[in-house]
């Protein structure tokens, strides 16, 4: 009840947008935010290398009159906008870096960058919708750039790279930003972020107090065996085949020794690498895999039984293994009384039966790793043209609904003000 009463009382004496003008400017600023999202679309650059990307979100900000920061985690920019009233701070975070996906999508925008990627030649793309998260919080950022009078502290709008991991050997991301003091100077109090979803209809909003989304580790085994002729197998030590038992061991750690009920956890392969030919038996194997945890308890003991398991199934096909298990992203997760008194703000700008409470999911996101520091709140926003099958993120075909942007900004702004005022 007291929640209640607490929610009913933040929904009703929160900024109403409409009577304060902003209304009319976002949605004066849907054209500009497809416009940067396509350029941006058209322009990928990956982790760590946003360096034109990163010029351009410069650029917008110094353009409003704001106190900017570049270079931060290498790429990073970072736009600080002091309202006219002294305050708290509240930080909004949009990740910039594209993926090692071709497209295959047939829109006028569509990218044709290629690169090297670990040694593989592949297009670049927005598979995944940070394109549209920096469009929308440069509009956001525009938007109050022209309404200083409404705003009660400080806001900074921080610009990621490199959330979907750095290049091995380097630092990026998130937790680098944290590192280099991102949160401090002035010392943020709250921090807000969303995420596109090419799963969610357009004009939804989609939350969870607690765990959102999964821990994420990756790991790589290493299987070594003994060299021999395809046609005289027992004179091998097959790596090939101990791998593949190995594989089928890492599963039963989920299927027969992880209590699920408690909360969803997965073990997946994605990638083996081993041989030359069809006729060679090689004598090594190595294999690359992620971890997705809800529970840091079950992370625990899953890294336990997969240290535990790999090298003794090897053993027992007279090979050799080793495992090496990164630390990998935090636990995204949503302080549950920050939650609880943004959410009549989400229902303002999108109704409240457009807000929708979702199960947590096994995707991983690094602004775990701002929420580890400061209270955050991150929320799904819907970028699937309704009636119409959903796409996978990650892939040639992630397609995303640009009417759904426009929320976002809203969303933003709601939350900001809110916080802010109250």
């Amino acid at each position: 009840m007291k929640k209640f009463l607490f929610s009913f009382l933040f929904l009703t004496t929160g900024i109403v947008l409409a009577q304060h003008g902003l209304e009319n400017d976002i949605n004066a600023i849907e054209a500009k935010l497809i416009e940067w999202r396509r350029d941006f679309h058209q322009h990928p650059e990956l982790s760590n290398r946003e360096f034109k990307t990163a010029e351009k979100i410069a650029a917008h900000l110094r353009s409003l009159g704001m106190e900017v920061q570049t270079n931060i985690a290498k790429t990073g920019v970072v736009g600080i906008l002091r309202g006219d009233q002294p305050g708290k701070v509240v930080a909004l975070r949009a990740d910039i870096d594209a993926l090692p996906v071709t497209e295959r999508t047939d829109v006028p925008f569509k990218s044709t960058v290629r690169t090297t990627f670990n040694g593989v030649e592949t297009g670049v793309m927005h598979a995944c919708g940070h394109d549209t998260h920096t469009a929308i919080l440069m509009g956001v950022a525009e938007i109050f750039s022209k309404h200083k009078d409404k705003i009660k502290g400080t806001i900074k709008f921080i610009f990621q790279p490199a959330e979907e991991g750095a290049p091995k050997g380097e630092e990026g991301g998130a937790e680098l930003m944290v590192k280099e003091g991102v949160l401090k100077n002035p010392e943020v109090d709250v921090i807000f972020g969303l995420h596109i979803s090419a799963g969610f209809d357009v004009g939804t909003i989609s939350y969870k107090a607690g765990g959102i989304m999964a821990a994420s580790q990756s790991f790589e085994i290493k299987v070594k065996g003994k060299q021999s002729h395809g046609s005289r197998p027992w004179t091998s030590i097959d790596p090939i085949v101990a791998s593949a038992k190995i594989i089928d061991g890492l599963q039963t750690i989920i299927s027969r020794e992880s209590e699920l009920t408690n909360e969803g956890a997965v073990i997946t392969v994605g990638k083996i690498t081993s041989g030359v030919r069809s006729n060679i038996i090689p004598e090594e194997a190595t294999m690359i895999g992620t971890i997705r945890t809800l529970d840091y308890d079950m992370q625990a003991f899953i890294n336990k039984r997969m240290k535990e398991m790999v090298p003794t199934i090897a053993k027992a096909y007279r090979a050799e293994a080793t495992i090496e298990i990164e630390k990998g992203y935090p636990i995204t997760y949503n302080d549950p009384q920050l939650t609880a008194q943004m959410l009549p703000s989400l229902q303002k700008a999108a109704g409240s039966e457009n807000v929708k409470e979702i199960k947590a999911i096994t995707g991983a996101e690094d602004f775990s790793f701002f929420q580890k520091e400061v209270p955050g709140l991150y929320f799904f926003l819907g970028g699937k043209t309704i009636g119409q099958e959903p796409t996978s993120h990650h892939t040639p075909d992630f397609y995303i609904d640009e009417s759904g942007m426009k929320l976002g900004v809203k969303a933003f702004i709601q939350l900001t003000l809110d916080y802010l005022n109250n």
